[in-house]
């Protein structure tokens, strides 16, 4: 199988067709988006949201995996994405099924869940092109480009011959899925999540998504709007809070397994707090090298078909970002949905962590990435904009 190949440079690199593999007709694209958003954000479940969303790309990236070959799979906030190799297409389909049994069962969080071949998007004209973005020591986001990318969304959506039924199945990688830190607050003035989809598919669209990318890294340059900064903006919550840890718990195998990994994560809480309190380090763990880690390991910036972003921006930059938006929406060229937040999330995976691999997961606070899709939907279905948010 092809490796896909690696981006380093997100703002350079992340818009440019070049650096990515053209998928070809023996690849799927696997979905996975919750059901109900609304009734879950009105609960104040928003959380939760974020968590399962982390869960599939827990489990679905390790169900995918082919050797030591990174997989390219992306959060969403509500919902995740994976481009899935040649041969692994009926693992997929197994994780995801499992996937929408334990959210619907256990966290009363519905997945509609399916998988959508490559070649049935290829036959209608839309190409799907894969990337890896590289974020240190092996560690890597799935960036996707291409008109196939929002239509296999869609698919699954709207034709139940793209849908997989939920079933009972092993679910390795769960316990990899944590939420520990505190919601951050903006160092510059506003969260921002930004969702933009071309009109016009195939080369133009991806044309007009890389100017329109540079034109917001000339508002502002993205990488200096990270919401976790250098990670110095991160502070630990003890103890975690009692969703957090119910979250954590209905994520284990058994009862004597919930209590076990309950009772770790206080204990992980508590040890990291007073190290990062007191400045000290613990045998081989370096708990600053961790938070910064973590700050660079997050997917604040990511392609889908076109760019989704959760920034740290001033109320001027927020305001000329959504000008630019608005103006080439005008023009018949994207469709997009913004939404302020008050703080960023942070969902982690966190997996052997002796060897440095961990991956983090950022949302604009009340489901920022789910309230700024309400108004691409909108916009998309020609219907009434909602209020700013």
């Amino acid at each position: 199988m092809r490796r896909l190949p690696m981006i380093h440079d997100f703002a350079a690199e992340a818009a440019d067709p070049v650096r990515y593999a053209a998928l070809e007709g023996d690849w799927w694209l696997a979905i996975a988006d919750v059901i109900g958003s609304t009734r879950l954000a009105g609960e104040g479940r928003h959380r939760d949201v974020n968590f399962v969303a982390a869960a599939v790309v827990a489990v679905l990236s390790r169900a995918i995996q082919q050797g030591d070959q990174p997989v390219a799979c992306q959060f969403g906030g509500d919902g995740a994405m994976a481009a899935v190799p040649p041969g692994r297409q009926d693992a997929a389909r197994d994780a995801l099924a499992a996937l929408a049994h334990w959210a619907g069962e256990v966290m009363d969080v519905p997945l509609r869940i399916g998988i959508v071949p490559v070649r049935a998007l290829l036959d209608q004209g839309l190409e799907v092109m894969a990337a890896l973005q590289d974020v240190g020591n092996g560690n890597s986001f799935g960036l996707f480009l291409g008109g196939g990318v929002a239509a296999a969304d869609a698919w699954v959506k709207d034709d139940a011959q793209w849908r997989l039924d939920p079933r009972p199945g092993p679910l390795p990688g769960l316990e990899e899925v944590s939420c520990r830190w505190r919601p951050v607050p903006p160092h510059r003035g506003t969260v921002l999540c930004v969702i933009i989809d071309a009109v016009e598919p195939g080369a133009a669209g991806v044309a007009a998504m890389a100017r329109i990318q540079g034109e917001i890294e000339r508002i502002v340059p993205t990488a200096a709007a990270a919401p976790l900064g250098g990670g110095e903006r991160m502070v630990t919550r003890w103890p975690p809070t009692y969703r957090s840890l119910l979250m954590e718990a209905r994520a284990s195998r058994s009862r004597g397994a919930a209590v076990g990994r309950v009772l770790k994560a206080l204990a992980a809480s508590a040890t990291l707090s007073v190290l990062l309190f007191m400045g000290w380090r613990l045998a081989n763990f370096d708990p600053f090298y961790y938070r910064r880690t973590t700050a660079e390991r997050s997917d604040f910036r990511k392609a889908a078909g076109g760019p989704r972003m959760v920034l740290d921006v001033s109320e001027a930059e927020a305001e000329a970002i959504e000008r630019l938006l608005a103006a080439e929406a005008a023009a018949g060229v994207i469709h997009y949905g913004t939404a302020r937040a008050d703080a960023t999330t942070i969902t982690c995976l966190v997996g052997d962590l002796s060897a440095d691999q961990h991956v983090h997961f950022l949302d604009g606070d009340r489901l920022g990435f789910w309230r700024a899709s309400v108004m691409l939907k909108a916009m998309k279905a020609g219907k009434p904009l909602p209020a700013p948010t």
